[in-house]
């Protein structure tokens, strides 16, 4: 289980460095779970992402009191309001549109919701 975990967690951190480049693939779930995968796998690789310099703060935010910096809130609103404008400047169909606005709003709800870091 351990390989399982590890490779997971290369993969959840794979996914992450893509989405950082990628406004649509969102960068913290996936380090969020590489974090888990590595707490069960690899002390060395656990290590080494709660100690980078830039998304370590983040994850112990996280995981010490389930806070979300506030430039991470606004970055994700702005993320989620440019996909859903683009959905309606495509033109998607009506059930499309409504379907989105309520999963994209329960998912503002939980990220304002959650304590500042």
């Amino acid at each position: 289980m351990r390989l399982v975990y590890a490779g997971l967690g290369l993969l959840s951190v794979a996914l992450a460095v893509i989405g950082v480049v990628l406004p649509l693939l969102p960068t913290v779930p996936f380090l969020l779970l590489a974090a888990f995968c590595f707490a069960n796998s690899s002390e060395r690789l656990h290590g080494w992402l709660l100690d980078h310099t830039v998304f370590g703060p983040m994850i112990i935010d996280w995981q010490e009191h389930g806070a979300i910096r506030p430039a991470a809130k606004k970055a994700a609103t702005v993320s989620i309001a440019a996909v859903f404008l683009i959905s309606i400047a495509l033109q998607a169909p009506g059930y499309v549109i409504g379907i989105q606005a309520v999963v994209l709003t329960a998912v503002l709800i939980f990220i304002w919701s959650r304590p500042s870091g």
